[in-house]
């Protein structure tokens, strides 16, 4: 049970259909989380890009797991964050926190189902190609991928689900196809790459600096989940053993995969679009086996559409909890009377996203004005874990806090709590302060950092025009 009344947000979502079980959780957590282009990314600044792996997983992915899984066994709710954050903060920076990350992943999501669908056309091989510069063709094939998921998870989660699933477990599968190869490849030839103990250090530049905050934020993804925790059968049991579970593995494909990668071939020569497809290709033509590369791309895929699911599926619950709320209008909040989902804000995200997707592609001006609004959304997309690392913080004095069996605590007590959140914030403050920071080429500092704080500011704005709104007509 929730551990405060206010943490259901409304009877509705109670008519939610509980379809997620144990391993369903795990493989949407690996499907939300590992994004394979991060692998070959890190690969290009070589080795000591395990050691930032390192430190990524122990400064920001432990504490947002440690985070997750306390608050999300304390307020089993439906919208998870932004139910942590207003029970912490109150309802306004409750709104505030749900909001910005939604519109942070309407934004993402046109960019991801391009990267899709260009990734396939790189797989399908040189001959196809030119299909990457065909907007039309990309338009269609981003449309195609964008509504699977949505369509999908508008008739149950018992459907659509699966996207996940098998995204999840194609991911895995591609991870294990890159370590394996990469084994096979080093234990019949010399590796591409030294590991001397000297290669492993990070020389720590700003440029490295920068680049280790990106690598932390390539482990986002774990608090999604429980954003439907009332669409779980056993969230309080289940989460914590999920994020168990899902962490080790996630932690192992972008480690493993990285050094895999590295033993195939050296950093120069990584495509940061192709790579860990190219490393496999490398390793089986090698190997008399060039049948891997094609697996291995067909799996990427797969496992890329898995990943625009998950985060389809769960950013939808956010406008669907705030409209329960009243805080968006009232219909955001209802569910489809025989298929049990929350349609509206189904449907209305998949609509702006639509848009967006089209405006990405048709017409300079409105290209433009798309790729202005992905730039002025860098910062707000970080916004919302200061605010759940700040809730683990402020909730700690709550007298209820440990009072059911099922609360899974960050461990240490208090000043375990202070630590494990303090850490959280103070690495995503630390990407934020980083993201700020112009490139040397940049033509006009000031303009830069109008769009980077001014899309924060926007995003809040246009909320607070919702949210006020709907205050009054409440009142």
């Amino acid at each position: 049970m929730p551990e405060s009344a206010q943490a259901v947000s409304s009877p509705v979502a109670s008519q939610l259909r509980r379809e997620l079980g144990l391993w369903d959780i795990v493989l949407f957590n690996i499907a939300a989380v590992v994004a394979v282009r991060w692998i070959a990314s890190a690969a290009r600044i070589g080795p000591s890009a395990l050691a930032l792996w390192l430190l990524a997983v122990l400064f920001f992915f432990l504490p947002c797991a440690l985070t997750v899984t306390e608050l999300a066994t304390r307020f089993p709710a439906e919208g998870g964050y932004y139910v942590w954050t207003r029970e912490a903060f109150g309802e306004w920076h409750g709104f505030a926190c749900g909001w910005i990350a939604w519109w942070s992943n309407l934004v993402y999501f046109p960019n991801l189902a391009l990267a899709i669908t260009g990734m396939g056309v790189y797989m399908a091989g040189p001959r196809y190609l030119w299909l990457s510069e065909n907007r039309w063709f990309l338009l269609a094939g981003s449309l195609v991928i964008f509504w699977i998921p949505v369509l999908t998870n508008l008739v149950g989660l018992r459907v659509g689900k699966w996207t996940e699933n098998v995204g999840g477990l194609a991911l895995g599968l591609a991870g294990a196809l890159l370590v394996g190869a990469g084994i096979l490849y080093w234990a019949r030839s010399a590796s591409a790459t030294s590991f001397a103990a000297s290669q492993l250090v990070p020389n720590w530049s700003f440029h490295e600096l920068n680049y280790w905050s990106q690598i932390a934020f390539a482990l986002v993804g774990i608090e999604l989940a429980p954003v439907m925790s009332e669409e779980m059968r056993h969230p309080q049991r289940d989460i914590p053993r999920a994020a168990l579970l899902s962490s080790f593995a996630i932690a192992a494909i972008f480690m493993l995969g990285t050094a895999a990668l590295l033993l195939i071939l050296q950093a120069r020569d990584v495509n940061v679009v192709t790579g860990v497809v190219q490393a496999v290709q490398a390793a089986g033509e090698r190997m008399n086996a060039p049948w891997l590369g094609p697996v291995m791309a067909v799996t990427t895929v797969v496992g890329l559409t898995g990943q625009l699911g998950a985060w389809v599926t769960g950013a939808a619950r956010l406008p669907f909890v705030i409209g329960l709320d009243r805080r968006l209008p009232a219909a955001f909040g209802r569910v489809h009377p025989r298929w049990r989902t929350p349609h509206v804000a189904l449907l209305v995200q998949g609509i702006v996203s639509t848009v967006l997707l089209l405006m990405s592609q048709i017409g300079e001006t409105a290209r433009g004005a798309y790729l202005l609004l992905v730039d002025m959304s860098v910062i707000a997309a970080l916004v919302y874990y200061v605010y759940f690392f700040l809730a683990l913080i402020r909730l700690r004095h709550d007298p209820r806090r440990g009072s059911a069996p099922a609360h899974v605590l960050v461990p240490g007590g208090q000043p375990g709590v202070i630590l494990v959140g303090g850490i959280g914030a103070v690495v995503t403050l630390l990407a934020i302060a980083l993201a700020l920071a112009p490139p040397p080429d940049t033509a006009s500092v000031w303009l830069f950092e109008l769009k980077s704080v001014g899309g924060t500011l926007l995003a809040l704005g246009v909320g607070a025009v919702f949210y006020f709104r709907r205050r009054g007509t409440a009142t």
